[in-house]
């Protein structure tokens, strides 16, 4: 299983820090588990193969540009981290 951390400040509360860890095994694409935490609270949440497939076709968006889209905002190094807006509610 391959794992990921890193620190986000997101736009809805920007002088908070959390830290983000998505967990997958054989692509981000065929689902992950994220858990989110802000140092003291930690909150988790699986993500299906079925709901990946299913929000792409919400978003009108070829389900492998979606999956691209994915990995850049959630696993992508700092450069790419910086064009993307997270949203903590």
């Amino acid at each position: 299983m391959e794992k990921i951390l890193k620190r986000i400040h997101p736009v809805s509360d920007p002088g908070t820090t959390y830290f983000l860890q998505v967990s997958w095994k054989k692509d981000i694409g065929t689902g992950f588990v994220i858990v989110l935490s802000d140092g003291q609270c930690a909150w988790t949440g699986t993500v299906s193969e079925a709901e990946i497939s299913r929000e792409a076709a919400d978003m009108e968006m070829n389900r492998e540009k979606y999956v691209e889209e994915l990995k850049k905002a959630l696993i992508a190094g700092e450069e790419s981290a910086s064009k993307y807006n997270f949203a903590v509610s």
